[in-house]
């Protein structure tokens, strides 16, 4: 499956486009390069990326970390960037019925909180972080 996808809100900022192939996203958002500390941060952080509502993570001293999504350790040796990439735009284009937000679509959600309404949870450098970070927990 190959499908490019760009998306325009309603004040007219622009996502940026991007390719699905499969179950993968393979080039970076706008070419950007990821960094693995600003992408801990985020995923870390439990009103930015709030990951650790759902997942846990190998990160010593981090409480109340979740059980309903699959455990990000070994989420590096499991899955390539690209996959990681797709599950973080829209995990909904792999699992429909997913319980995991989309970090970077803006289409069709519902009860979205007004701080989030017509632009996407993260931005593209944001989920290039994340990506270059979770690449990172390979064990």
């Amino acid at each position: 499956m190959l499908a490019a996808l760009g998306s325009q809100n309603a004040s007219g900022a622009e996502l940026l486009p991007y390719t699905v192939r499969n179950d993968s996203v393979p080039a970076p958002l706008g070419g950007l390069s990821g960094d693995p500390r600003r992408g801990r941060d985020i995923v870390l952080d439990r009103r930015r990326g709030n990951c650790l509502i759902c997942h846990s993570a190998p990160v010593a001293g981090e409480p109340f970390q979740g059980e309903l999504g699959p455990p990000l350790a070994g989420v590096g040796s499991r899955l390539d960037a690209g996959q990681i990439r797709l599950r973080l735009i829209d995990q909904s284009r792999i699992s429909p019925r997913t319980i995991m937000p989309p970090y970077y679509r803006i289409e069709g959600l519902r009860d979205v909180d007004p701080a989030y309404r017509d632009r996407p949870a993260l931005d593209a450098q944001e989920i290039e972080d994340m990506v270059a970070y979770l690449r990172t927990l390979t064990d």
